[in-house]
Order: C-alpha cells, then sequence, then structure tokens
C-alpha cells in the first residue's frame, strides 16, 4: 500500500471552530484530538472520555503539548461536539477515508472475465438508536468500500423524508468509473440506478415487492423460463460453506432475457439468489430467495463476480454497523444534543477505517491496547502539538 499524505486528525483540525472568541482557553485542534483518541481508546461516552483523558494526562500533554497544560472537563468536550460543523466534519473524515482507499487500491476489488478490475461499494443507511428516546433521530446514510469498509462519504437524513432523498447528494460529483455500487431493495429506484450511470459507474440492486412489477417479472422468469431458453441466457454459481454452527449452500442465477422487456436504466442482468442453511445443532432448515438487477454486462460479470459483489455488499453491517453498535458502544450513547451524534459517528468512521488500514481486525483488541498507551493512539491518528 502507498504511503499516506495526511492522517485523520490532520483532517479534522480543518474543521472551522465554531466557538465564540472570547474565553478560549484550549485550542481547537487539542479538543478535537482529545475527543478523537478517546473514541480511538473504546470510550464510549463523553464523560468516559474525559475520565480516560485524565487518567492519562501526563501522556497526553507530553504528546500533544498545548498551550495550556491541562486535560479539558467533560462540559468542555460536549460543547465542542454540540457546535461542531457536523457536515464539515463529515467531508473532511471522508477525505481522510478516501485516502486511505486510493492507497489499499485492492480492497473490493473484483476481476471481471475479461481482465477489468472493478471494486465494490456499499450504500445503506443507519439509526443513530441512542438518541431516539431524546426526540433528535440520526438517520445516516453511508457509502462504504466492500471488504475494508473504509467509509468514503455520510449524511445525514431529513428527519421528514428516507434515504432515498439522501442518496443522490452523497452520490454526486463522484467518479464511480470501474465501480459497482450495492444497495438494498429500499433504494432500487430508477433515479438512483440512472445517477449511478451517469456517474459512468454499474448497479447490483436488491429487488422486492416495493417494486412490484420488476419483482414480478423477475420471480416468473426465474419460476417458469421461457422454453426454448437461448443457450448460455441463463448462468449459474454454487458454492457450499460451513460457519456459525451451520451448513449453508448458495446459489446465484443471472439471466439475459429480460434485457429487452423491462423498462429499467442499464440493465443488463437479472439475478436469483437462493440461500439453504442448516442448522448443525438442531437440524432446523432455512430457505431464501432473493431477486436482484444489474447494469453488469456478461463480459464484466458472470454469476460467480455477481455473488462475490452481493455478498461483498454486507460488508457495511457486518463490518461497520454492527461495530459501532456493539463495539464502540454508539446505540448505548446517550449524547443526544447538537450535532454531538452525527460528529461522533463520523469520527468513529474515521478511526475505524484508519483502524482496518492498519491491519486491525480485532477492533475490541486495538481500543484495549490503544486505551492502556494514548502516545500509541495518537500515533495511529496523527497526533501533533497544539
Amino acid at each position: 500500500m502507498e504511503p499516506l499524505q495526511s492522517t485523520l486528525l490532520a483532517q479534522v483540525a480543518q474543521v472551522p471552530d465554531t466557538r465564540s472568541k472570547r474565553g478560549q482557553r484550549f485550542a481547537w485542534s487539542y479538543l478535537l484530538a482529545i475527543l478523537t483518541a478517546g473514541l480511538a481508546a473504546g470510550q464510549t461516552t463523553i464523560l468516559d472520555i474525559a475520565d480516560w483523558a485524565q487518567e492519562h494526562a501526563c501522556e497526553l500533554l507530553a504528546q500533544l503539548q498545548p498551550k495550556c497544560p491541562r486535560i479539558p472537563s467533560a462540559a468542555t468536550l460536549r460543547r465542542v461536539l454540540e457546535g461542531a460543523d457536523a457536515a464539515r466534519v463529515e467531508q473532511q473524515v471522508a477525505v481522510h477515508n478516501q485516502a486511505l482507499d486510493a492507497a489499499d487500491r485492492t480492497a473490493g476489488s473484483v476481476r471481471a472475465p475479461n481482465g477489468q478490475i472493478l471494486r465494490g461499494q456499499a450504500v445503506d443507511g443507519k439509526d443513530v438508536r441512542g438518541v431516539r428516546a431524546h426526540d433528535n433521530p440520526h438517520f445516516l446514510v453511508s457509502l462504504v468500500r466492500h471488504q475494508s469498509a473504509y467509509v468514503l462519504g455520510q449524511a445525514r437524513v431529513d428527519a421528514k423524508t428516507n434515504e432515498i432523498t439522501a442518496v443522490p447528494a452523497l452520490l454526486a460529483g463522484r467518479d464511480l468509473r470501474s465501480t459497482v455500487t450495492t444497495m438494498d431493495a429500499l433504494l432500487t429506484q430508477v433515479s438512483v440506478a440512472q445517477q449511478i450511470l451517469d456517474h459512468g459507474g454499474h448497479y447490483l440492486m436488491v429487488v422486492k415487492q416495493n417494486q412490484p412489477n420488476l419483482y414480478e417479472a423477475i420471480a416468473l422468469l426465474f419460476q417458469m423460463p421461457p422454453l426454448p431458453a437461448q443457450p448460455g441466457e441463463t448462468l449459474s454459481y454454487a458454492y457450499h460453506g460451513k460457519a456459525h454452527g451451520r451448513v449453508e449452500q448458495r446459489t446465484l442465477e443471472s439471466s439475459t432475457a429480460l434485457n429487452h422487456y423491462l423498462d429499467w436504466p442499464g440493465v443488463a442482468q437479472v439475478l436469483r439468489r437462493q440461500c439453504r442453511r442448516v442448522t448443525l445443532r438442531t437440524g432446523l432448515v432455512e430457505s431464501e430467495t432473493t431477486y436482484g438487477i444489474t447494469s453488469l454486462p456478461r463480459q464484466l460479470a458472470g454469476p460467480e463476480q455477481l455473488e462475490r459483489f452481493w455478498r461483498g455488499h454486507w460488508t457495511i453491517e457486518n463490518r461497520l454497523h454492527y461495530v459501532r453498535d456493539e463495539t464502540l458502544g454508539e446505540d448505548r450513547c446517550r449524547v443526544h444534543t447538537g450535532t454531538a451524534p452525527q460528529v461522533l459517528a463520523a469520527l468513529r468512521n474515521g478511526i475505524l477505517s484508519a483502524l482496518r488500514y492498519h491491519g486491525w481486525s480485532n477492533i475490541a483488541e486495538a481500543n484495549r491496547r490503544y486505551a492502556a498507551n494514548p502516545q500509541k493512539a495518537l500515533h495511529l491518528l496523527g497526533g501533533f502539538t497544539t
């Protein structure tokens, strides 16, 4: 991987200081460094961060060398989070994460049958559930690299709408060439498909009954295929796996039979994915059938490549959302005022991306290491003298 030209703290330090000039004791960059390092050390609340910083005051002050050689209080850190420009924090974290992604060029990559390298990225939304009890809902939609879980962009969804309206802004202006954007059924929309194509990319969308005509056409095709089928019109790929006490068999079928029938932007193949799971301890058998649509033609993706992109989509749930909730304690955090919930979510994205880039697969273990050694936490994040 290529050497990085910037660090998370260097990027976050570019967020404008929103405080009144009167009575400032601490540098803005110093406060942001304490907050970010505390999150990297696994602290889940503002009070936890402040207590951790007090416990490690000597190491933090020696490393950061602030003009005011003191550790800020929890109230001071809270005011920083509540008043920070959340959109600018998201922007600067995204710049950092995109630099990681550019340096780690293999993450999420799939080699097409014609030799071209395509990179998968997933779009999905997440509810910050810890703040809902305080009537300040925060629903965030993210663009995430398959495999590495680098968060390439994130935006808040207006409380009066849903993620369908936020995705166009998230994708706007991006160069999507040589990428495949995957999404679940809610985002399977004509406008989203067209935008991805207009930006030079490809899509793979799950199809459910929120698109009834599309769903029925694809389901009927695979349940009652037309006879005689053209040679090579339908292809399939199957594989077996064993994990978490279950044996799974997955089969993905792709067909070009509806390309001239469906009124859908750029349709090149429709898909059926079947999964059969057997729980070894109980013998319980579960079956699931899902349908999809993609703009990827056969020369770029046969059923094996499509299955890799389909499975890659779950990076966003398994390696990002779940880790933010369970390991970094996002859903247990009750910080709810101002922009604080979104700012914390953005910083967690940056920290997770940095940890993944530096080889950490066990995030809880990384948190424990950095909790015990603040100098290493600051080194990971790019600690500097303020």
